[in-house]
C-alpha cells in the first residue's frame, strides 16, 4: 500500500506487515503487535523527554492486549501498528488501532459519531493511536528523533487517509507529541484527570511525605476527618489488608483478583473488557510493573483487591508513578472501596518513594482524597473538512471550559490553609 507520495522501493516485509518505502525509512505496518521485537519497542520509550518505562505502552503489555483476545478485530480493535525503520533498527513506531465503536477510549466522541449518522455519513471505522481500555497519559508517537517523530506521524496519516477512515485521534499523548500534532495540523483537546502527589504543598514547606499521618496534617481538618471516618469504617469491619508486589504476586493470588474484578464488571451489568489470559500475560511478562492489595475479612478469608500498575526509572527501577487500575470485591463494606483503591496505594506510595499516584478518568470525589485535577491532551484529525471545521470551533469553546473548571476546582483545595 502507497504510504507516501514518493515511495516507490519495495523490499520483503515479514510475516504480518505490509511495507513501503520512502526517501528515509522503510514504513511498516504491523496486524501483529507480537511481531515486533520488544526490546527495539521499549529501547524507543526510554528514549522519550523525560521517558519512565510506562507499563502500558510497552511491547508486552499491547501485545498481551492482542494475544488474550481483548483488543483485536474481533472486539472492535484492529491493529494497524505503524513502524519505521532505517534498515533493520526501528526508529519510529506508534501503536494504531482501527476502531468500529468508541468504547474503552475515555475521551468521549459519541456526539462526533452522531453527527455523522445524522448527515448520512460514516464515522466509523476510525483511527486511534492510544494504549486500549487504559487512560494513562504518556508518549504516543515514540521516536528516536524529533524528525522521526514527525515522519511517524506524517506515514500515520497517510495511512488513515489510503484506508479511507474517517479520522484520527491520538489519546492522551504527552506535550512532546501534542506539540508535533498541532504542528502539523491536528486540532488539541482537553481532559481532566485527578492526580495525588507526594509533594507537601508549598506553603507546608514543601518536600515529600514521611507516612500517611503526615500526609493527612497537611490536609484542611473536614477533609481528615473524613479521610479518618471512612477508614474506621473498614477497620471496624474487621478488614485487614495485605500487600503483594512483582513477583510476589503468586498465580492465586492473580486468579482471586480476576475473580473480584468479573465479579464487580457482572454486577453492573457489563462482562469485563480484559480476559484472564491478560492477566496471565501481566504476571509471566510485566510482574515488575504490578502491585496487589488483598482485603481479608475478620476469619482471613480475602475477598476484594485493588491492582495498581507501576512505571520505573528505566536506570534504577525505583518505582516513580503509580496507576490505580483495576479494583473488585466479592462482598460489600462499607468505604471499602476508598480504603482500597486510594487509601492502600497512596500510603504504599509514600513508604516507597512514589512521586506521583494517578487514579484513572474522571471523578471530582477524588479531590476529597487529595488527587488533583491535571489537565490531560488529545489530538484529532477529521478528513471531512466541513465536520473538522466545526470540531475545531467546539473544541476552542470546550478548552475555555476545561479552563474555566480548572479554576473552579482549584478553589476547593483539600489542603488547610497557612494563617499569615
Amino acid at each position: 500500500m502507497d504510504m507516501e507520495a514518493n515511495s516507490s522501493d519495495r523490499t520483503p516485509a515479514p510475516d504480518g506487515m505490509s511495507e513501503r518505502t520512502n526517501a528515509n525509512y522503510v514504513i511498516r505496518i504491523v496486524t501483529d503487535p507480537t511481531t515486533i521485537d520488544a526490546e527495539q519497542w521499549d529501547h524507543l520509550q526510554r528514549q522519550q523527554p523525560g521517558a519512565t518505562l510506562n507499563p502500558f505502552m510497552r511491547r508486552h503489555y499491547l501485545a498481551a492486549m492482542h494475544d488474550s483476545l481483548s483488543a483485536v478485530e474481533e472486539t472492535g480493535w484492529k491493529p494497524q501498528f505503524v513502524t519505521l525503520w532505517a534498515k533493520e533498527q526501528l526508529v519510529a513506531a506508534c501503536a494504531l488501532y482501527l476502531k468500529t465503536h468508541s468504547y474503552g477510549e475515555y475521551v468521549f466522541d459519541w456526539a462526533w459519531a452522531r453527527a455523522y449518522a445524522d448527515n448520512q455519513m460514516a464515522y466509523y471505522p476510525k483511527a486511534i493511536v492510544a494504549a486500549p481500555f487504559t487512560p494513562v497519559p504518556g508518549p504516543r508517537l515514540l521516536a528516536t528523533s524529533a524528525q522521526a517523530k514527525q515522519s511517524l506521524l506524517e506515514a500515520t496519516i497517510a495511512h488513515c487517509q489510503t484506508l479511507g477512515v474517517s479520522s484520527l485521534h491520538v489519546l492522551f499523548a504527552d506535550a512532546t507529541d501534542i506539540r508535533i500534532c498541532e504542528s502539523a495540523g491536528l486540532m488539541r483537546r482537553e481532559t481532566v484527570q485527578f492526580h495525588w502527589l507526594n509533594q507537601k504543598p508549598e506553603l507546608l514547606a514543601g518536600g515529600r511525605f514521611s507516612d500517611f499521618d503526615d500526609f493527612l496534617s497537611s490536609l484542611s481538618q473536614d477533609k481528615r476527618k473524613k479521610i479518618k471516618q471512612e477508614r474506621r469504617k473498614v477497620r471496624e469491619a474487621g478488614v485487614t489488608f495485605e500487600t503483594f508486589a512483582g513477583p510476589a504476586i503468586t498465580d492465586a493470588h492473580w486468579a482471586l483478583f480476576y475473580q473480584c474484578y468479573e465479579r464487580t464488571y457482572l454486577e453492573h451489568g457489563n462482562a469485563p473488557y480484559l480476559t484472564p489470559a491478560f492477566f496471565e500475560a501481566m504476571r509471566r511478562d510485566m510482574p515488575e510493573n504490578w502491585v496487589l492489595f488483598v482485603a481479608k475479612a475478620p476469619d482471613g478469608t480475602p475477598f476484594a483487591t485493588s491492582l495498581i500498575g507501576l512505571s520505573r526509572d528505566p536506570v534504577t527501577a525505583q518505582p516513580q508513578v503509580a496507576y490505580g487500575r483495576y479494583w473488585g470485591a466479592l462482598a460489600r463494606v462499607d468505604c471499602l472501596h476508598f480504603e482500597a483503591c486510594y487509601y492502600q496505594p497512596i500510603a504504599w506510595c509514600i513508604t516507597n518513594g512514589v512521586a506521583r499516584f494517578e487514579g484513572g478518568a474522571q471523578g471530582e470525589h477524588k479531590m476529597a482524597r487529595a488527587l488533583m485535577p491535571v489537565r490531560t491532551f488529545s489530538a484529532h484529525w477529521l478528513a471531512h473538512p466541513a465536520f473538522s471545521a466545526a470540531v475545531d470551533r467546539y473544541l476552542e469553546r470546550e478548552r475555555d471550559g476545561i479552563e474555566d473548571y480548572v479554576d473552579h476546582l482549584g478553589q476547593r483545595s483539600p489542603f488547610k490553609a497557612i494563617a499569615g
